[in-house]
Formats: C-alpha cells, sequence, structure tokens
C-alpha cells in the first residue's frame, strides 16, 4: 500500500491579496528554505507555500502542519487562528508567534503589525528555535540526524 506522500509534508500558508503575495509570500519561502534543509535527503520533509483561499478550500490538507505568515488582516488562516492557538511571545504590539510550544498541535501563526514586524517575527520564529521545536513535533524525531546530512543554513532573510 502507498504511503501518504505529503506525510512529512508542512505547509506554509500566506494571504491571497496582492499586499500578503508581495510582502508574506518571501517570508514563506525563507521558512521553506528551512523546512526543506532540515528535511535533507527526504523530498517528503519539505515546506510546501500555498494560498489561505486555495487552503481554505482543499480541507484535506488541514491535518497537515501548517505555519500561517501574515496578519489576520491579510491572512484568513491567521484570522482563524488567532482565537484557537495560544500565543507563544507577544512583543510590544509588534508582533505575534502563536504555536503550541508542548508540540501537541501542529499549527502556528506568525505575524506582526506590517511588513517590518512580520519580517521580525518570521527571522525571530526561526532564530529561536520555534520553528526547530515545530518540525520535531511534526517529524516525531529530534532534528540532529538530518542536520548532519543538511547543507548549511542560509539565516538571511531578504
Amino acid at each position: 500500500m502507498p504511503t501518504d506522500p505529503l506525510e512529512h509534508a508542512v505547509f506554509l500558508v500566506t494571504g491571497s491579496n496582492l499586499v500578503a503575495e508581495q510582502k508574506d509570500r518571501p517570508l514563506a519561502y525563507f521558512l521553506k528554505t528551512q523546512v526543506d534543509r532540515y528535511g535533507g535527503d527526504d523530498p517528503g520533509r519539505c515546506g510546501i507555500v500555498v494560498g489561505d483561499l486555495w487552503y481554505e478550500a482543499n480541507e484535506p490538507m488541514h491535518g497537515y502542519p501548517t505555519i500561517a505568515v501574515g496578519g489576520p488582516a491579510v491572512n484568513a488562516l491567521s484570522r482563524r487562528y488567532w482565537h484557537r492557538l495560544p500565543v507563544a511571545l507577544a512583543v510590544d504590539n509588534a508582533f505575534v508567534i502563536q504555536a503550541d510550544v508542548t508540540g501537541g498541535d501542529l499549527r502556528a501563526s506568525v505575524w506582526g503589525m506590517d511588513h517590518e514586524t512580520t519580517r521580525e517575527a518570521v527571522q525571530t520564529f526561526y532564530e529561536k528555535g520555534h520553528l526547530r521545536k515545530f518540525l520535531e513535533s511534526a517529524w516525531d524525531q529530534p532534528l540532529e540526524e538530518l542536520e548532519k546530512k543538511s547543507p548549511p543554513a542560509d539565516d538571511t532573510l531578504t
């Protein structure tokens, strides 16, 4: 019996309006690059960037690990997650990282009040190890072995 090719995929969901496409999609691709790097040689351990409208219309995808990028004003998924996910980090009304730090819920939302603070939220999510912990929970294993096989990290967010 074939296995699910998306079994270890992580969905990165941005808003579908023009501002979100222009500003937040590149941030989601930064996270995708990191997810793919942590995934190493396993093509199934990858990030998949999609818009919120596509994601909302494809309910079977809702069961996969998912990170919403961009705030509730521009991302319908972030709006839905706002009252459903705990706040892991909030910085002076600048940005919010919502995630279950125990790893029990494989959904997260990363956003700021504007593009610059959303960018800062994404960078913080990565640099402070929240993405790593998220992936360890999603893939049910520590990332040390995968990291040994991975190319060096490009930690720069442009």
